[in-house]
């Protein structure tokens, strides 16, 4: 255990932790920043899971507790990598052991608690409210009995406000919060992100407030409840919109894949499909202009400076795609590229995932015994590593029990 985590474990009469399972810790050997953390994860979903995952990735050792009807993201299939477990929930629980418990029976909770004798972090991702029913709330009991521990709540609204206790879900509060708005075609509507956004950055939200709890346990001796909500997440996405309307006055519109700022920041159509151009100043918009041998547009006054591109966005954009029309899309952003002039091809996920460079990050994990997306945080001297596959739904309940 390093001496940094300050952490109060005790020792069995062998050495070894009893939270730990020696034999299975040996066979599943990890490394990382985090090696000798404990965590006992409680969540499900998707947030609170990826959160605890990261952790996992950097060396802690997470065991994920799950109800006896598990994890729900096991069913949401298909694609399943095997029954009972859905590609989905493979893709946010490798790296963990499994124990199923019923938090609603007083045995189940004594055998919580007996690992809270030994944890680090408890995340979870309950109702708020849910864990005080069961006596096991963080202010009454847990930071009193366990006064070490970093508490990790995650939720749709957190636990005070109208919107206090209430459940929520990635796109509902995509919605609520205002990033359909501003995402989607004007013809089409407000529309979903594709991906879960919300979710996901309020697990990032989750994972550094929990290195800031240890930080700052470290100087304390301390440990702390961290919060993380679904709500606070997606308004702290709007950027740069909420300062735009904060400043303005305007209300931000469905713009499609342009930006709101910037009219060469856009999806452009090319001869052969799509690309992105991420042209943002001056010195970009002239090496963009010359390589596709338009330097007229350089010295017309609709589109001499941001502002009037801004203005005359469309008469532009249509400019661009003429233009662009008797290019090939991987030679065009290669070029631009090599000229400082940020351009990519519109992937699909596979194509994403095919890309030299995505190998070279080691961003695509292909094991015999998972698949899964890399690490996005990579330490030089410490690096982390991904773990085994995601538990059976309570396959380590024997071994931890005991």
């Amino acid at each position: 255990m390093p001496a940094s985590f300050e952490t109060g474990h005790r020792p069995d009469a062998t050495g070894a932790s009893p939270l730990t399972d020696a034999a299975w810790l040996d066979k599943n050997a990890k490394q990382g920043s985090l090696i000798g953390l404990r965590v006992l994860d409680l969540s499900r979903v998707l947030a609170g899971p990826l959160c605890a995952q990261m952790l996992s990735d950097h060396g802690a050792d997470v065991i994920k507790i799950e109800a006896p009807q598990g994890d729900e993201t096991r069913l949401l299939g298909p694609p399943f990598v095997e029954p009972g477990q859905a590609a989905y929930f493979s893709a946010i629980n490798r790296g963990k052991r499994g124990l199923s418990l019923d938090l609603s029976k007083p045995t189940d909770r004594a055998i919580l608690e007996a690992l809270l004798v030994n944890a680090d972090v408890l995340i979870e991702n309950f109702v708020p409210g849910t864990m005080a029913k069961w006596g096991l709330g963080y202010d009454d009991y847990l930071s009193k009995t366990f006064p070490k521990l970093i508490y990790c709540s995650i939720s749709g609204f957190g636990d005070t406000g109208p919107l206090a206790n209430l459940p929520g879900y990635d796109a509902v509060l995509q919605a609520m919060c205002g990033l359909m708005s501003i995402n989607g075609d004007p013809r089409a509507g407000p529309t979903r992100i594709g991906a879960p956004v919300v979710d996901q950055v309020t697990g990032y939200n989750a994972f550094s407030g929990i290195m800031m709890a240890l930080w700052a346990r470290i100087r304390t001796g301390q440990g702390q409840r961290v919060e993380a909500t679904l709500f606070d997440s997606a308004l702290s996405m709007l950027i740069p919109h909420a300062a735009n309307w904060m400043n303005s006055g305007n209300t931000p519109a469905l713009t499609g894949s342009a930006h709101p700022n910037i009219p060469t920041y856009n999806r452009f159509e090319v001869g052969d499909g799509q690309i992105f151009l991420g042209i943002v100043n001056e010195g970009q918009f002239k090496k963009f202009c010359k390589h596709i041998q338009r330097e007229d547009l350089l010295s017309n006054p609709l589109f001499d400076s941001n502002a009037n591109r801004m203005t005359n966005r469309e008469a532009l954009r249509h400019e661009m795609e003429v233009a662009l029309k008797g290019f090939n899309r991987a030679e065009l952003c290669k070029d631009l590229m090599a000229l400082g002039v940020a351009a990519g091809p519109v992937h699909t996920v596979p194509e994403a995932f095919q890309q030299p460079h995505t190998a070279t990050r080691n961003m695509f994990i292909q094991r015999d015994d998972y698949q899964g997306v890399g690490l996005p945080i990579k330490l030089s001297k410490t690096p982390g590593s991904a773990g085994v596959r995601p538990p059976r739904l309570g396959e380590h309940n024997s071994d931890i029990i005991r």
